[in-house]
C-alpha cells in the first residue's frame, strides 16, 4: 500500500501494512460514504414540539443521538468510537423534525481536553451535579439539568462501544483502553490516546466541530511513562496515534464539491512552551510528524509552534515534512504571539497555554467563545470613502483621503460591534453586567468549556471564561496596492487628477490599457520589501487593531483585530469595482494577508520582509501569511536548510502566522484534467486543507493562480 506525494515520489514506510491499508480505505471515502447511509435520527415521534422548551428537545435529541446512531467498529482498528451521522458533516445536529434539521452547531472552538484526560468525565459530572443543586429553582436551572441529561448521553454511548466490544474476540485491547476511559483519568498513552478521541467523536457526533489543540503537550507524559517503564515501544505508540488521524478521516465521502471535504476545524497544535516557560517537544511531537509524513493526511492541519530557541532538530523535521506538500504544516512565531496576548489582557502564564481555535485564529483552548467577523475593506475604499467612484470626489491631498478611509473603517467596525451588542440584553442599572440573551441551546460544547458549567451558562450565553468576537479585515493588500497607486499616481507624480483617475477606474480601464499596464509594471507592491508601500501596510493594520480595541469592555465581548479572507475573495470578487492597481471587475485577488496575486516578484524572503514591516503584536487573534513554494526550491540538503532558514527568519523578523505549501501549478492543472489520477491530493486553501479535486471549478482556479510563479 503505497503513499505518493504530488509529484509521483514515495512517502516513507514506517507503519504495519494493516495500518497503511486502514489509512488507505479512510482516505478513500469508505468510512466517509457509509455515514452518509444515515443522516440523522428522526423526533418525529413528538407529536407536538411546542410542548417542549428547546432545551428540552436538544436534550432528547442528543440522548436520541446516543442511542441510535450506528456503532461502527472499523477493520483493524485501534481506537473506537465514530461520528457516523451524515448530517454532523454539515455542521448542524443530526437531529430532524418533520424531515428539517433543528440547530446548527458550534466550531471555532478547541475543547477543553485536558481535564477529561486528567480528570476524567465523572470530574466533570461531579461538577455538573454541584451546579444543578447550586441553581435550582432559579433560571440557570435547565441549563445545569441539561449538561446532566448530556452527560448520560455521553454514558449511553459509550456504554454501546463496551457492550459492541466485548462481543469481539479481536478488539480486546480496544475494549481494555476504552473501558475506563474517558470517565476516569487515563493512567497510559494507550488509554489517553483513546479517551481523546472518544471525546472528540461524541462532541462531533452531536455536528459540532472542535479543534484538538496541543496534541503532543496532551499526550507527551503518558507516552514518556510507558517508554520509560517498558510497557509500550515507540513503534507501537506510532501505530496506535496513527489511527487517531486516520479516524479522523472518516467523514472523507467525495460528495461535497465546493470548498474542500477536508474543513471540519479540527486542527492540531505542536511544541512550544508550557505555561511555565518550559518546552513541550516530546516523543509524540516527533510521533505526529512521521504520521503525517508517510499518510499524507491532510485532515488534521497541523501548526508548530516555534521559537527564537527552538531546536535545529525539530525545525530540520518539519521542514523534512513540509517540502512533501499539501499544505499539512504551518508555523506559529510563539514569541510575537505570547506578547500580542499580554498586549490584549491576558496573564502571560495563560497566554503560554495559547491554541488555535480548529482553524488558525489564537485562543486559550477549552476556555474561550469565539467568533470572527469578516469583511472586505476593498469595498469600503471602493464604494464607501471614494462612493463608487464618483467624479465628485475630492481630497486636498494622500492624507486627506487615508483620514476618511480611516474613519469610513471605524464606522464599519462600529457596525460589527452593533451586532454583536444585539446578543445582550442592556440593564437598565449600566452599572451592572449586560445579560446574556437566550441563544440556541448547545450543551455538549458547553461541558467541555471552562466556566460553562459553574457559571450555570451555555458556551454562547458567556459561559466560557473568555468571549471573543474579533472583527477580520479582508482585502488587505489589494487596499494598500491601491491607495499606494493613488498617492504615487495622483499626489506624488500628478500624471492625473483624483477625478481623471476615478472616471478611468468606473469606466473598468475601457480605453486605457496603456495606463493599466503602467500601473500593473511600474509600482512595486505589497510583498516586495519596498518600504514606500509597506509603509502604508504598517500603518493600516496599526490603526485598524486600535479601532477594534475601542470597543473592549462596551459589551461582553473583546474584540481583538485579524486578518483573513478564507476564500471569500471568490465571493467578493464580482461585488468590487475595478482596482486601482491595474485589476479589473471581477478578479479574484488577494488572500489573507498575502501579496495580491502575479504582484510579488522578489520571492518568499521579500514577502515575508513586508509582512513583519506591521507591528503584528496588535492582532490577537492573527493574520495569516501564504506563501507558495516549487518542489524545486526545497530539493536536496540547500533546499532543506533554505526552508529552515525561511521559518527562522520569519520568527526573527516577527511574524505571526505562516502556511506554507510547496506545490506545482501544473500538476494541480493535470489534476483539474484528470481528477480519477489525484483523489488523495491536498493543497492548502486557507486555515484548512482540501483534497484538490473536492474544490469546484472556481475555487481550483483560484488555488491554481495562487500558486502559479
Amino acid at each position: 500500500m503505497e503513499f505518493y506525494t504530488q509529484n509521483g515520489n514515495k512517502r516513507p514506510i514506517r507503519l504495519s501494512e494493516k495500518t497503511r491499508k486502514f489509512a488507505y480505505d479512510s482516505l478513500n471515502r469508505k468510512y466517509g460514504l457509509d455515514t452518509l447511509k444515515t443522516n440523522a435520527v428522526e423526533l418525529d415521534y413528538i407529536k407536538d414540539c411546542k410542548f417542549f422548551s428547546d432545551l428540552e428537545l436538544h436534550d432528547i435529541a442528543i440522548q436520541e443521538i446516543a442511542a441510535k446512531a450506528p456503532i461502527r467498529i472499523c477493520d483493524g482498528e485501534k481506537i473506537s468510537g465514530a461520528a457516523t451521522l451524515g448530517m454532523a458533516i454539515q455542521h448542524k445536529i443530526p437531529a430532524t423534525y418533520q424531515g428539517k434539521s433543528l440547530w446548527s452547531s458550534n466550531s471555532h472552538l478547541t475543547a477543553d481536553f485536558e481535564t477529561v484526560l486528567k480528570k476524567g468525565i465523572n470530574y466533570i459530572r461531579s461538577n455538573a451535579e454541584a451546579a444543578y443543586e447550586k441553581y435550582l429553582g432559579t433560571e440557570k436551572e435547565q441549563f445545569s439539568k441539561s449538561c446532566l441529561h448530556c452527560l448520560d448521553a455521553f454514558s449511553l454511548w459509550h456504554s454501546r462501544y463496551i457492550e459492541k466490544l466485548s462481543e469481539l474476540p479481536d478488539y480486546r485491547e480496544n475494549y481494555q483502553a476504552l473501558k475506563r476511559v474517558p470517565f476516569e483519568p487515563a493512567t497510559n498513552f494507550y488509554e489517553a490516546v483513546q479517551s481523546l478521541w472518544f471525546t472528540f467523536a461524541f462532541i462531533r457526533l452531536c455536528g459540532n466541530w472542535p479543534g484538538i489543540g496541543r496534541i503532543d503537550y496532551l499526550l507527551g507524559d503518558y507516552l514518556k511513562r510507558d517508554l520509560e517503564n517498558g510497557t509500550l515501544s515507540i513503534d507501537m505508540a506510532r501505530e496506535i496515534l496513527a489511527h487517531f488521524f486516520i479516524k479522523g478521516c472518516e467523514w472523507v465521502n467525495g460528495q461535497f464539491i465546493g470548498s474542500g471535504d477536508a474543513q471540519h476545524y479540527q486542527n492540531i497544535l505542536l511544541a512550544g512552551i508550557d505555561e511555565n516557560g518550559d518546552e513541550i517537544t516530546n516523543e509524540v511531537t516527533y510521533l505526529v510528524l512521521d504520521i503525517l509524513e508517510e499518510l499524507g493526511i491532510s485532515d488534521f492541519p497541523t501548526t508548530v509552534r516555534v521559537n527564537q530557541n527552538t531546536n535545529e532538530k525539530l525545525l530540520r523535521r518539519v521542514a523534512e515534512v513540509m517540502r512533501y506538500g499539501g499544505g499539512i504544516l504551518a508555523v506559529y512565531n510563539e514569541d510575537l504571539i505570547i506578547q500580542a496576548l499580554i498586549k490584549d489582557g491576558y496573564e502571560e502564564r495563560e497566554a503560554r497555554k495559547f491554541a488555535n481555535d480548529g482553524c488558525w485564529e489564537v485562543q486559550i483552548p477549552g476556555k474561550t467563545f469565539f467568533i470572527y467577523s469578516p469583511f472586505d475593506s476593498l469595498q469600503i475604499l471602493q464604494r464607501k470613502t471614494l462612493r463608487g467612484y464618483e467624479e465628485t470626489v475630492l481630497f486636498s491631498d494622500f492624507e486627506d483621503l487615508y483620514t476618511h478611509f480611516k474613519t469610513d473603517l471605524f464606522t464599519y467596525v462600529e457596525e460589527i460591534f452593533k451586532s454583536r451588542e444585539k446578543k445582550f440584553v442592556r440593564p437598565v442599572d449600566p452599572a451592572k453586567n449586560f445579560k446574556w440573551a437566550t441563544q440556541p441551546p448547545c450543551t455538549v460544547v458547553s461541558l467541555f468549556e471552562q466556566g460553562c458549567v459553574e457559571k450555570g451558562l451555555s458556551y454562547l450565553e458567556g459561559g466560557p471564561v473568555y468571549n471573543i468576537n474579533s472583527p477580520h479585515i479582508g482585502g488587505f493588500a489589494d487596499v494598500v496596492n491601491s491607495l499606494y497607486v493613488i498617492k504615487k499616481l495622483v499626489y506624488d507624480e500628478g500624471k492625473l487628477t483624483l477625478q481623471e483617475f476615478l472616471k478611468i477606474l468606473k469606466d473598468n480601464w475601457e480605453g486605457n490599457e496603456v495606463l493599466r499596464q503602467y500601473v500593473l509594471n511600474h509600482y512595486e507592491y505589497y510583498g516586495n520589501d519596498n518600504d514606500e508601500v509597506d509603509a502604508i501596510a504598517a500603518r493600516l493594520l496599526s490603526d485598524f487593531a486600535d479601532i477594534c480595541v475601542s470597543f473592549n469592555g462596551k459589551c461582553g465581548y473583546k474584540f481583538p483585530a485579524g486578518v483573513s479572507t478564507f476564500g471569500r475573495q471568490l465571493e467578493w470578487a464580482d461585488k468590487r469595482l475595478a482596482s486601482p492597481h491595474g485589476r479589473k471587475v471581477g478578479d479574484v485577488l488577494a488572500a489573507n494577508c498575502s501579496p495580491t496575486p502575479n504582484t510579488d516578484k522578489e520571492g518568499a524572503t521579500a514577502i515575508i520582509n513586508s509582512y513583519c514591516k506591521a507591528d503584528l503584536s496588535k492582532l490577537a487573534t492573527g493574520a495569516a501569511l501564504d506563501i507558495k513554494l516549487l518542489p524545486s526550491s526545497v530539493e536536496g540538503e540547500d533546499g532543506l536548510q533554505g526552508l529552515i532558514s525561511l521559518i527562522r527568519g520569519f520568527v526573527a523578523l516577527g511574524g505571526f502566522f505562516m502556511q506554507p505549501d510547496v506545490v506545482d501549478a501544473s500538476i494541480l492543472k493535470e489534476a483539474q484534467k484528470h481528477p480519477e489520477n489525484y483523489q488523495t491530493l491536498s493543497v492548502r486553501v486557507s486555515g484548512w486543507n482540501a483534497r484538490f479535486v473536492t474544490l469546484n471549478k472556481e475555487w481550483q482556479n483560484m488555488v491554481i493562480e495562487q500558486n502559479e510563479h
